[in-house]
């Protein structure tokens, strides 16, 4: 009954993307959007494959740096082939086994680790990206100080310093077990959004865009957060539908917006889908030395 309702869910997460996507590509034709990513410079894709690698590479040891502190010695090796396969999981497999769930299982299974405690780093290691995906946004909001913007600068910038006590204060009341782990973690998550800010960079740079930079980089922070709802497939069409709006109130160039948005996911899935190697050959949780 439980894998009847997940592949239920999977199945309306895969409708309400189509329908998304089919709402975005009847506004702005399909051709325009594949003329604009087909004409990308190769040199500056790759660049931008480069540091996506890069951010995943750090957001794997941000999360093992979390599962050390519970207990759980990885090796960086066996945690990065953990994640890898999560990745694939969570965006080839969406309706079986989730990426979170399968690491959750296995580490329980292999260590004895409290279900909850595993489940409550796997849950910090995304609230710790999304805290900066907002931090992000807001710095980026206040750099473009469009005029509506004017009257609450002051309060936006304040309410980013703010918080950051505030998501301090919420890690350790809830997760006290991590607080140690805190200040790097935060700081790993910096690293990854500002390698993916980078990457998103390159693609535009990929598309020959040479102006409006700022606003398309915080449409592509913006849905990234969007992405992280759980009403799509691999933020499919959720994506889309934002830079399509969002570039409509930035005066931007859809076709490009959603090129942009494109060209991200195809990065993403084909990193992603390195981890089915993993799926057919699972791999050994190799122990960290003392």
């Amino acid at each position: 009954m439980g894998n009847l309702r997940k592949k239920g869910i999977a199945l309306l997460k895969l409708v309400f993307s189509a329908l998304l996507l089919y709402f975005v590509f009847r506004r702005i034709p399909f051709r325009d959007v594949w003329d604009t990513v087909r004409s990308s410079q190769l040199g500056y894709l790759a660049l931008a494959l480069l540091f996506f690698c890069i951010s995943k590479l750090v957001a794997a040891f941000r999360l093992n740096r979390y599962f050390r502190e519970i207990g759980i010695p990885l090796t960086e090796k066996a945690n990065g082939r953990l994640y890898l396969l999560g990745m694939f999981y969570n965006l080839f497999l969406p309706g079986g086994i989730g990426g979170d769930a399968y690491k959750g299982y296995i580490l329980h299974r292999e260590f004895g680790t409290r279900v909850r405690r595993v489940a409550g780093v796997l849950l910090l290691d995304r609230l710790s990206g999304l805290y900066l995906l907002v931090f992000y946004s807001g710095v980026l909001l206040l750099w473009l100080a469009p005029e509506w913007l004017e009257p609450y600068a002051v309060w936006l910038g304040l309410g980013l310093i703010a918080s950051l006590a505030l998501y301090w204060w919420f890690h350790g009341r809830l997760f006290p077990y991590a607080q140690p782990v805190f200040w790097h973690a935060l700081s790993y998550s910096a690293v990854v959004q500002a390698a993916q800010l980078v990457t998103a960079y390159l693609l535009l740079q990929a598309l020959q865009v040479d102006a409006g930079t700022p606003a398309y980089l915080l449409l592509f922070l913006l849905s990234s957060i969007a992405a992280v709802l759980p009403i799509t497939i691999g933020g499919i069409g959720s994506r889309e539908l934002l830079f399509y709006y969002g570039a409509a109130w930035f005066g931007l160039d859809e076709a490009t917006a959603i090129g942009l948005s494109m060209e991200f996911f195809i990065i993403t899935a084909l990193v992603s889908l390195t981890g089915i190697y993993f799926h057919f050959r699972k791999p050994a949780l190799h122990l960290r030395e003392a």
